[in-house]
């Protein structure tokens, strides 16, 4: 399978999209926020840049994109304010692969500005957004054109793309105990593979189908996140926090289970349906939907996110 051909969030915004099911994802940003706006603040303030370089990796199709944008843009704007200094112009460059529905990103772009200009009764900053579509295990942008990087849920390294002394935040699945397979995020994707394998026992999916399909997911520990680092050589590691993302009551009224069911299914539904065909995912999802719940009736799943900040040396 050529992930970079087939692998996308669910665009639009109908019931299974990405935009409507990322709200976990959502949460888990604005719980590291401080982070997020802290560490943007510490780059500009050492380095007061005309213009300053923002990318988003892995920004998706949904709204929280442009979030994280409109908190950095304000947090930037008031401290250039409180300081009497000019506030820099930010060029943002919004990066997922080719198959990423950034329309819904761009539809969304005119009510974006409209805010700010609003808020500055007619003015505000300028701010200059662009989609770059092309997978992070290749070259994005030129040389010492960015000062902050943010990536949520997405790992990536950009060296060469970064000035000396600029920033990453990154938030990524990862796993508190230094067992390989515990109760947290891995559990997730365990539920997933028995929720196929139900299907196979019922004779809608073949066996050979469900064994020749891939998919790879590893949830790193701290500790493991660190010695990354030190081997790629590239950066330092500024700040490490370990967050746990609380169940709030679903807008819908959906349970716990469905809730994580639509999320992964908003995420995995490409690739899935690229293997096997669309006519499995409603099943597939309700039992897996229906395995969290009891699941979760037994005992927590007590999923980890780190928010990781690293420094360009």
């Amino acid at each position: 399978m050529d992930v970079e051909k087939v692998f996308h969030m669910n665009g639009g915004i109908g019931v299974t999209s990405y935009a409507e099911n990322s709200s976990l994802q959502k949460r888990g940003s604005d719980m590291v926020k401080h982070l997020t706006t802290g560490t943007v603040l510490e780059i500009f303030l050492s380095t007061t840049p005309k213009s300053l370089g923002i990318a988003d990796l892995g920004c998706s199709s949904g709204h929280n994109s442009l979030t994280i944008i409109k908190d950095i843009v304000e947090a930037v704007q008031g401290t250039s304010s409180n300081m009497l200094h000019p506030t820099p112009e930010f060029r943002v460059y919004l990066n997922d692969l080719p198959t990423n529905d950034f329309n819904s990103i761009f539809k969304a772009l005119p009510e974006f500005y409209k805010g700010f200009e609003v808020e500055k009764n007619g003015g505000g900053p300028s701010i200059f957004i662009g989609g770059y579509a092309g997978s992070f295990y290749r070259r994005l942008f030129p040389n010492n054109c960015l000062h902050f990087v943010y990536s949520s849920y997405s790992l990536h390294w950009l060296s060469r793309e970064l000035v000396v002394g600029g920033r990453m935040v990154l938030i990524l699945l990862g796993r508190e105990s230094q067992d390989h397979v515990d109760r947290g995020n891995s559990f997730f994707w365990e539920l997933l593979s028995r929720s196929f394998a139900e299907l196979v026992s019922k004779g809608e999916v073949e066996k050979e189908k469900l064994d020749s399909y891939e998919v790879h997911f590893y949830a790193p520990s701290k500790n493991e996140i660190e010695d990354e680092v030190r081997k790629e050589g590239s950066f330092n590691v500024d700040r490490i926090e370990m967050i746990e993302i609380e169940r709030d009551h679903d807008k819908d009224g959906r349970s716990y289970g469905t809730a994580i069911a639509m999320t992964v299914r908003a995420i995995q539904e490409s690739m899935i349906c690229h293997h096997f065909g669309e006519g499995i995912l409603d099943n597939l999802f309700e039992i897996y939907g229906r395995m969290v719940d009891e699941e979760m009736a037994e005992e927590e799943i007590r999923p980890i996110t780190f928010a990781v900040v690293l420094r360009k040396v």
